[in-house]
């Protein structure tokens, strides 16, 4: 399963002129058409190990509008995997666009309660799924795990151009914690939460020390720029990623990487970063959650 060398873009505007910094992105959403992103990194490796131990489905959680789902649904048909899609909540009659396209794909949506999901991992749980559906590989909701941090560990190797920070969104945590790792406690690495509350810092904290059992003092998560929550937007929000958009020609999401772009050129603006400092903003994909947040205004 091999990934792109995806492209680095220099974008540029009158702000990082008067403020003195360079802005490049690593255009990781167009590294497949469909699985693209993180989402493609996470499963590469998770991939490999599920056909070495000679596993024919995949199975994995998520909300309805999952770019997790998504792209499970769509590795299942590109590389021969069934796939099943434990889905929290109820089953609705017509299927918004993330779980049509689940099922184009051939994933089986089984639905779960939310009291039953919220423990999804307790033993009692997965025994039932075993019942039910027999011998998968199972893959954590939104991809998280420490074979998912390897694959997000080769953006570094990929970057030939000099940066002084690297960021990217943060949900789980697993790109970040990739990121962290590949550097090895060189420069720096930013995270932007997609999620209310500063508990993310320490969950990254944890998975690096399950990875790796390494400690790097180099990163940092911000939480000022989540909008309400996940999947929460504002006005401002909304308006900034049209703008960004139009200028830039490089597409963005409410949920993921409209917030972090928003949240860079934010804090550039009340410098944040010395003058001089280049920066790495990793694009992480996930462009199809646009479909999903356009069919919830709708109703």
């Amino acid at each position: 399963m091999q990934l792109p060398n995806t492209p680095i873009q220099e974008i540029h505007n009158s702000l990082f002129e008067k403020k003195g910094i360079r802005v490049l992105v690593k255009r990781d959403d167009l590294n497949h058409s469909v699985i693209s992103g993180n989402k493609f990194r996470k499963l590469k490796y998770n991939l490999e190990q599920a056909k070495a131990e000679g596993h024919t489905t995949l199975l994995t959680f998520g909300g309805a509008f999952s770019n997790h789902i998504y792209a499970v649904a769509g590795v299942g048909k590109t590389f021969g995997f069934k796939t099943i899609g434990v889905i929290r909540g109820e089953a609705h009659e017509k299927l918004n666009p993330t779980l049509a396209f689940a099922k184009s794909q051939g994933m089986h949506l089984h639905y779960m309660d939310r009291e039953t999901y919220r423990r999804k991992d307790e033993r009692e749980v997965l025994k039932q799924l075993e019942k039910q559906f027999g011998n998968y590989y199972m893959l954590p909701e939104g991809g998280t795990n420490e074979l998912a941090v390897k694959g997000c560990e080769e953006v570094i190797t990929e970057v030939d151009q000099d940066f002084d920070i690297i960021t990217c969104p943060v949900g789980t945590g697993g790109t970040l914690s990739g990121l962290i790792s590949g550097l090895n406690g060189q420069k720096k690495v930013l995270g932007f939460s997609s999620l209310k509350g500063n508990f993310l810092q320490n969950e990254v904290e944890q998975l690096l020390l399950t990875y790796s059992t390494s400690t790097y003092a180099n990163w940092v998560v911000n939480s000022e720029y989540h909008f309400g929550g996940y999947a929460k937007v504002k006005p401002d929000l909304i308006s900034f990623i049209l703008e960004f958009e139009d200028t830039y020609d490089i597409p963005l999401e409410p949920i993921y990487t409209g917030k972090m772009f928003y949240g860079l050129f934010d804090l550039i603006d009340k410098d944040f970063f010395e003058k001089g400092t280049t920066i790495m903003a990793l694009h992480t994909g996930g462009l199809q959650g646009n479909a999903g947040f356009d069919f919830r205004k709708m109703k």
